[in-house]
């Protein structure tokens, strides 16, 4: 063998660094998956919290801080908080709010102080995100996370009772809910109820139906369009503090976004974005693009969204949906579902080369597979199928970021 010979089978060819910074959430130290395992998942960075600070309390430097130092040890970095959540008393905007957005500034600076300057945050009303099953079977033995539009209307029309409730829904979304819940029996409308408004991870709190009826009802008045106003009053105080600071304040869409249970959206289309911006212009005021929250719309056109947002993308979503009749979807396999991975990860790719920066991308939800079926895992947040998600994903973007250069 040759000189020249022995040094190609020496050379060492690293195709691991990506344009797209790779993480995975973490709910801290309580998470079933570890920062190890994270890790050895490939994970540069980690998306976490602090879950255990109630809403609208100031997060300190030192609990900051400690949480940082726990993620660096582990020899990633803390790239995005998920999430800073806003108040209710903020979206409502009930009476004494603004100290809450006093709050809110005042643990963007100590996130600031610590470097940690992209901050994702949600302007749902009461839910975070929801769905009517946490175990859904898929063919293949995995289990998926599923929104049944049917589920809804029959908890909606007839557990919950929402006034007028039925005026909501198609003929033949009522009259097949009232079929569901006459076929359910009192274990069934409990697991409904738990999955629906129990809260979910990262969500910001539970309720009961009758808790979950009388928060609702202080929505009633307000309606989308003022509710829109609720958002750019809280960013036109937020975001010049943002500005100062180098902060990144990325919104999560509406999820799912469309509305329901007679809650108001307001960060669901193209046309929500553009509003939102326009409103709203500061250099703080970016996007969380979370693929699959936005596929659920059919007039979502992802690829044209991410060309259009892509300076305002600073952290991004990936996972895939099915979507169903009615409204309905599940989450399918990352590559496999109404989205056109390769398509939307190309677009990233050229936003992301245009811009000359590594947004992080975390594999968002996953299927609960293999070993993990047998394992407690926070819905959604299992290990192996996050990782089967990752893996997916990084290596189409690879393939599709050489063959960009190629060309």
């Amino acid at each position: 063998m040759s000189l020249s010979e022995k040094g190609k089978l020496m050379t060492v060819i690293d195709y691991s660094n990506t344009l797209m910074e790779q993480t995975m959430r973490w709910f801290g130290p309580k998470d079933p998956v570890s920062l190890s395992n994270l890790r050895q998942a490939g994970c540069a960075g980690v998306v976490s919290a602090l879950h255990q600070i109630p809403n609208g309390v100031v997060w300190s430097v030192e609990d900051i801080q400690a949480r940082k130092d726990e993620i660096e040890a582990a020899g990633m970095r803390w790239s995005v908080v998920e999430s800073l959540p806003v108040h209710e008393d903020i979206k409502s905007q009930e009476l004494g709010f603004e100290q809450f957005i006093e709050n809110y500034k005042q643990s963007l600076r100590n996130l600031a102080a610590c470097d940690i300057n992209i901050i994702t945050y949600n302007f749902m009303p009461l839910l975070d995100w929801t769905r009517t099953s946490l175990s859904y079977d898929m063919p293949d033995g995995g289990k998926a996370l599923r929104f049944d539009m049917i589920d809804v209307a029959a908890y909606d029309i007839f557990m919950l009772k929402r006034p007028n409730a039925v005026d909501g829904y198609s003929e033949d979304v009522a009259a097949l809910a009232k079929e569901k819940f006459d076929a359910l029996d009192e274990s069934d409308k409990v697991a409904l109820e738990k999955t629906i408004v129990a809260g979910l991870p990262g969500s910001e709190v539970g309720f009961s139906t009758e808790q979950f009826l009388q928060a609702i009802m202080v929505y009633h008045d307000i309606g989308p369009e003022q509710y829109k106003q609720n958002l750019f009053y809280f960013l036109q105080q937020v975001c010049p503090i943002a500005d100062e600071l180098g902060i990144k304040l990325v919104v999560h869409p509406d999820d799912p976004p469309f509305t329901i249970y007679g809650l108001p959206r307001v960060v669901s289309t193209a046309e929500d974005l553009d509003e939102l911006f326009e409103a709203v212009p500061n250099e703080s005021n970016c996007l969380c693009f979370c693929a699959g929250s936005f596929s659920i719309r059919e007039d979502n056109y992802l690829e044209d969204m991410v060309r259009r947002f892509g300076d305002r993308i600073y952290f991004i979503h990936l996972r895939n949906t099915q979507r169903e009749q009615y409204g309905s979807f599940h989450e399918s396999q990352h590559l496999n579902g109404s989205i056109d991975m390769f398509e939307l990860i190309k677009a990233i790719v050229e936003v992301s080369r245009k811009r000359g920066v590594s947004i992080p991308m975390r594999p968002d939800h996953g299927h609960q597979i293999l070993d993990d079926l047998d394992k407690q895992a926070n819905p959604g947040y299992s290990a192996i199928g996050r990782l089967k998600g990752l893996a997916e994903l990084r290596g189409l973007e690879l393939g599709i970021a050489r063959s960009l250069v190629a060309l």
